[in-house]
């Protein structure tokens, strides 16, 4: 049965463990193109020839047209019903659109005249974004009917939190240890081979992530069970209005989102291992070294928000963040040669170096691997709120404030290694550690990130939607779902 008493005899729908661990691969699946398209800085300025200012602001313009696109597919979400339910089909087709997007990108681009490069670039990677937005609209959204157990849901973090865990450290490794190696650098043919690997496994992903939804994505399951939802597009900014833990998620996530996209750049990375440590693959060796660690602070992460909410965890996650990046800092400003720091020749620097780079991903990755279920969280308080079934729309809203802010990080990447020089291209390990290329490594690595937690840790202290509110407010959709009627939000 998907039903299951719990907790003073409140009737909770509850999924299997082997569905939430099966569901979490959809957002690995989306993952997988994130992480190859990381890299995609070096194909289109090494070997498509675009300029560096070029792509990082045709990067920032393709998130803010992300955001633009996610409220769109978070409507047709919210209204669709099919014979293959609501949320099975638009993530099929989302995979096909990202694996047909990428092979055009890597295969076409630079084998076209000069002048159509970059307007073929352009429009192949909106392309990218809408079959992104649509598989990724759903992991948000699917999450109201996989479970809406307040201790089950944070299982989904520890699947979802190992998955990238394997993912973000097994690729760098992959990319940095093997295929640099491989091809002498970032040649076509390492674009070839990692991403062959990647659409493969992204399709095999989502094929059982839809597997596992199919038992929940029925009608019974869609918020109150009944047609109470009648939201217009233009509603979108009176529910963003209305809804204050959605506010404060947002701002608090994304936060914390910007700070580790800018520490896992590609160009980042090899400022960081490459130049000013001397060593990149390094970085894959660190990132191996960081596994066990990282996964066992998952484990104890989502612990703690089983039993004492998601919002606890994810408050306590961004302290220790917060304080070993400012350790990090304060360890490269108290060393005289970084580059003198190596794996070969482990000194008390270099162990210093590890435990907080582990400590800053494990506790870092946390808020991002809870945030798909707390998504659901609001999503539910707004169903008790005004009775409207939305998740689509709420997940999206999200998404947009999200992929606004996250947009940033190629600008303020591309813009920073201009200031110091690197105008027509990134920094690469040939480059000479000087110090302007020293002060922004530690910029853009440690310090913009640390000052982004500080805001997230701020946000979340007002986040009111902690695990007792979350009993409260499935008590009151289960007294709704008994007496079911048309509500309308006189706020909308």
């Amino acid at each position: 049965m998907a039903d299951t008493i719990v907790d003073n005899g409140k009737v909770y729908n509850r999924a299997k463990i082997w569905q939430i661990g099966l569901f979490a691969l959809n957002n690995t699946a989306t993952n997988l193109y994130m992480f190859i398209l990381m890299f995609v800085t070096y194909y289109a300025t090494g070997i498509a020839g675009l300029a560096v200012v070029a792509v990082s602001t045709v990067l920032t313009a393709m998130r803010i047209f992300d955001g633009i696109t996610d409220p769109i597919v978070g409507f047709i979400v919210d209204k669709l019903e099919s014979r293959f339910g609501k949320f099975r089909p638009l993530m099929i087709l989302g995979n096909i659109i990202l694996a047909t997007s990428v092979l055009l990108m890597y295969n076409v681009t630079h084998i076209l005249p000069e002048s159509m490069q970059f307007i073929f670039f352009v429009l192949i990677y909106a392309l990218y974004v809408i079959g992104y937005t649509f598989q990724t609209t759903i992991t948000k959204a699917a999450q109201t009917v996989l479970t809406n157990d307040p201790k089950q849901r944070p299982l989904y973090a520890v699947f979802d939190g190992v998955y990238n865990t394997v993912l973000f450290t097994g690729g760098q490794v992959y990319v940095a240890s093997y295929l640099v190696a491989k091809y002498g650098g970032f040649t076509m043919g390492l674009f070839t081979e990692l991403n062959a690997l990647a659409l493969i496994a992204s399709a095999i992903f989502t094929i059982l992530a839809a597997i596992a939804i199919s038992g929940k994505d029925r009608k019974e399951f869609y918020g109150l069970s009944e047609d109470t939802t009648n939201t217009r597009f233009r509603d979108y900014w009176k529910i963003l209005k209305g809804n204050r833990p959605l506010q404060l998620l947002s701002i608090a996530t994304t936060s914390d989102k910007l700070a580790f996209s800018l520490l896992r750049y590609s160009v980042v990375m090899v400022m960081l291992f490459g130049i000013l440590l001397g060593d990149y693959g390094m970085s894959g060796t660190v990132s191996m070294i960081t596994v066990i660690p990282v996964l066992l602070i998952t484990f104890l992460a989502v612990g703690i928000a089983r039993k004492s909410g998601m919002r606890k965890s994810f408050i306590l996650s961004s302290w220790i963040t917060f304080l070993s990046f400012v350790g990090l800092i304060a360890l490269f400003l108290l060393i005289d040669d970084p580059t003198s720091m190596s794996l070969s020749n482990i000194g008390i620097g270099m162990i210093l170096f590890i435990v907080l780079y582990t400590l800053a991903l494990g506790f870092g990755g946390v808020p991002s691997a809870l945030v798909n279920p707390m998504i659901a969280d609001v999503s539910d308080y707004e169903t008790s709120k005004s009775g409207r079934y939305i998740p689509g729309m709420l997940g999206t809203l999200f998404s947009f404030i999200d992929k606004l802010v996250t947009s940033l990080a190629p600008a303020i990447v591309g813009g920073a290694v201009a200031m110091i020089g690197f105008k027509n291209e990134f920094p690469t390990i040939d480059d000479p550690l000087t110090t302007p290329l020293f002060t922004m490594t530690i910029l853009l690595a440690f310090g913009i990130p640390a000052l982004l937690l500080g805001i997230s840790i701020t946000m979340m202290k007002f986040y009111k939607l902690d695990d007792k509110k979350m009993e409260e407010i499935q008590a009151t959709i289960a007294e709704m779902k008994d007496k079911p009627k048309n509500i309308e939000d006189p706020a909308i």
